[in-house]
């Protein structure tokens, strides 16, 4: 979905992009990002649900602003798209954690430990394989992907995860089916990945 959406997201976050000053850098604004990403899992640890998810927001609106300030001022980097998945990865951890916090019960840590569990494994499945795909040449350059490096399709991507975990910060009572459903999911994403490596790198 991810994927599909790019050039729509594009089209909507254009009129801020020519908001935001020249002079600003794209890094500046994924740092920035981290803000409210933190401050969502604060609220949401302290059972403020509509702040946590106004926050949220505005840390994903960010998370898409800074690419497309890049793109528009021609200051694509490496170390700017290593930035930008780096500090992703530390919101969607923390997240979870403050989800756990607010509500303050066993079914709420065992649910957040599951989901981060999944994550890991995630984040491995997809990074290393971007990491041989590039390696062998048919990386993002070769399919025409506007990422630093090419990100295997899975069921749970940024698009997925926005909306699920907007509704666990929205309606905490919902939160730990919602972690449970959103593990669930992460896995299938993973075993997406494995049969997309076995078809890409070859036999064992």
């Amino acid at each position: 979905m991810d994927r599909a959406l790019r050039r729509r997201t594009e089209v909507v976050l254009a009129p801020l992009v020519r908001a935001v000053p020249r002079r600003v850098h794209p890094t500046a604004v994924t740092v920035l990002a981290v803000v409210p990403g933190a401050g969502a899992a604060v609220a949401a640890g302290a059972g403020l649900p509509a702040l946590a998810v106004a926050l949220w927001l505005a840390n994903r609106v960010l998370d898409g602003l800074d690419g497309a300030v890049a793109r528009r001022s021609g200051r694509q980097t490496d170390l700017g798209g290593y930035a930008d998945i780096l500090l992703d990865v530390v919101v969607y951890a923390a997240v979870p954690l403050g989800i756990a916090a607010g509500l303050d019960s066993r079914a709420g840590w065992v649910a957040a430990a599951v989901l981060l569990a999944t994550f890991y494994v995630n984040a491995i499945s997809w990074s290393y394989l971007s990491a041989l795909l590039e390696r062998r040449g048919a990386g993002a350059s070769a399919r025409g992907d506007t990422t630093s490096v090419t990100m295997p399709p899975g069921l749970v991507e940024g698009a997925e995860t926005v909306v699920l975990f907007t509704v666990a910060l929205a309606v905490p009572s919902w939160s730990v089916a919602v972690m449970w459903v959103m593990a669930g999911a992460v896995l299938v994403g993973v075993g997406q990945r494995v049969v997309a490596a076995r078809r890409a790198l070859g036999t064992a």
